[in-house]
């Protein structure tokens, strides 16, 4: 086996460095339908349009909620909205993945202001502190669900799919 010159190893390490802080500055995977990714930064998600929503948690309490409104991000990977939500797009659905692999899913239409009133928040943010690290850095918040087995906590990703 060959060893690995000083140089190298340094070459090596430096790629290694930058690929995990590429990783740790990316807040979420947005995956289009037609399977092209849009990840958002930490740069990227600080200038989205933030978004608040009063919801009643698993515990009976009146919680505030702060982030983004998930139609906003869907927007990134081109999901159809208002009057192009219509036809074949209503076949559209969205799954959303958190770090253990648990996932969720929603049809396109929860997202479309033309379709609900209910605003489905990316939230950060819970009474004005950031998230516990056992449901964030991101969950997402269903509010008017009576369950919240679709409030999916430690969220990583979402993918825009077309039902078969």
């Amino acid at each position: 086996m060959r060893k690995l010159s000083a140089f190298s190893f340094w070459v090596v390490l430096l790629l290694g460095l930058c690929v995990f802080a590429h990783a740790q500055d990316q807040v979420l995977r947005v995956i289009a339908v037609d399977g092209s990714e849009h990840p958002i930064s930490a740069q990227a998600w600080a200038v989205l349009p933030r978004a608040s929503v009063q919801a009643t948690d698993h515990d009976g309490k009146e919680v505030t909620f702060e982030g983004v409104a998930a139609r906003e991000v869907l927007k990134l990977a081109n999901a159809p909205f208002g009057k192009d939500l219509r036809g074949k797009n209503l076949a559209l659905y969205v799954v959303a993945e958190a770090a253990d692999g648990y996932r969720a899913a929603y049809a396109l239409t929860e997202f479309d202001a033309d379709f609900t009133d209910r605003t489905i928040l990316i939230a950060d943010r819970r009474n004005g502190q950031a998230l516990a690290e056992k449901e964030g850095p991101l969950r997402i918040v269903v509010p008017g669900e009576k369950r919240q087995a679709r409030w999916l906590r430690e969220l990583v990703a979402i993918r825009v799919q077309r039902a078969p």
